[in-house]
């Protein structure tokens, strides 16, 4: 018995040879990049060049985030960002990291960072600007979570521009409604590391495998349940909610039926949207008193995310409308967010409507 026991430890001890999901699949994300190109209206593979970018910051950022209580990375950085929002050290690393790997590669014409006060216009080859897309990105949502070993997670939106091809990119490149966006995801950085996107093809997840540096699909055509037990609400704040919101938290709390609901709120958008996506929950950050028109910013966080949710067969609103149909007017906007499982955003509009 104690021979075996040893021989179990000594074959585990080598965590690639533990069986998992991803070695049933066994494609990498580069490969179904390319094997689903063509579902993408503009054959030119800029998007997909896009895409692997975006997956090289990521396993740069996920690197520091492993690293957080063994190097100097952990607390604030000493300035605030546009909304007035302390930064973390590891928000500036991010943010640096993906703007970085973005403009290096030329394949954009524009950013926009949660982090930055305006958006930044990038030149391509010589000195132009013919690069076709804009990226708005969420560097590392959930930051505050970071010092206490909390999930966190970056969180991008992807759009063709709209100004002339050659010409200096503009405001109206990122003030676009959220159901433009050409391809949406995140990548959270937890107990394993995961891409999770959309081209508008469904949602599909990948896992890195660190011994090798490599992301399988793991999660393919991932989907909301209609239906979960799960609301994710910050409740220390529900005195400033509206009537609607508290009169839907009482719904989820009675006894009657399939309920109460299991209250769970990491305070991580990320991570609070992938749980309910795999077993089926609703997330909540309505306004408050403190914050009439909401907390989550439209372009950085609500608009991918709903855009994540509706491929996986959810629904995201604001209360009263879609998240997708809001036009933008500003490149901070913060809304009211709504996203989850389909049957449970509909009750929470209907109690929202009918304060």
């Amino acid at each position: 018995m104690k021979n075996a026991l040893y021989k179990n430890i000594d074959i585990c001890a080598d965590y690639t040879s533990i069986p998992t999901k991803m070695a049933n699949t066994n494609k990498t994300l580069g490969e179904f990049i390319i094997e689903n190109q063509e579902e993408f209206r503009y054959s030119s593979g800029e998007l997909s060049r896009l895409i692997n970018s975006i997956r090289l910051a990521a396993k740069v950022v996920n690197h520091e985030v492993n690293k957080a209580g063994l190097v100097d990375i952990l607390g604030a950085a000493g300035e605030t960002n546009i909304q007035g929002e302390d930064q973390q050290k590891l928000d500036v690393y991010a943010n640096e990291a993906f703007i970085k790997t973005l403009t290096n590669r030329e394949i954009v014409c524009g950013i926009a960072s949660e982090e930055e006060d305006d958006f930044i216009t990038i030149k391509g080859r010589n000195e132009k600007n013919d690069n076709k897309y804009i990226v708005l990105i969420d560097p590392l949502d959930g930051s505050s979570n970071i010092d206490v070993n909390v999930s966190v997670g970056t969180i991008f939106s992807i759009y063709r521009r709209v100004t002339p091809s050659g010409t200096p990119v503009t405001i109206d490149d990122f003030l676009q409604q959220g159901n433009r966006q050409v391809a949406a995801g995140y990548i959270v950085y937890g107990t394993s590391t995961m891409i999770v996107y959309t081209t508008g093809h469904g949602v599909n997840g990948f896992t890195l495998n660190p011994a090798i540096g490599t992301y399988y699909l793991s999660h393919p055509n991932m989907k909301f349940p209609e239906d979960g037990r799960i609301y994710s609400v910050n409740e220390g704040n529900y005195v400033h909610f509206p009537q609607g919101i508290k009169d839907y938290i009482k719904y989820c709390q009675k006894e009657e039926g399939d309920r109460p609901y299991t209250s769970r709120y990491i305070g991580s958008l990320v991570s609070d949207f992938h749980r309910n996506m795999i077993k089926g929950g609703i997330y909540i950050y309505p306004n408050t008193a403190k914050d009439p028109n909401g907390k989550l910013r439209l372009l950085y966080e609500c608009n991918p995310m709903a855009f994540l949710a509706e491929q996986a067969g959810g629904k995201a609103s604001n209360g009263f409308e879609r998240i997708l149909d809001i036009q933008p007017t500003e490149l901070h906007q913060r809304i009211p967010f709504i996203c989850g499982s389909k049957n449970m955003v509909l009750k929470a509009e209907e109690f929202m409507q009918n304060a």
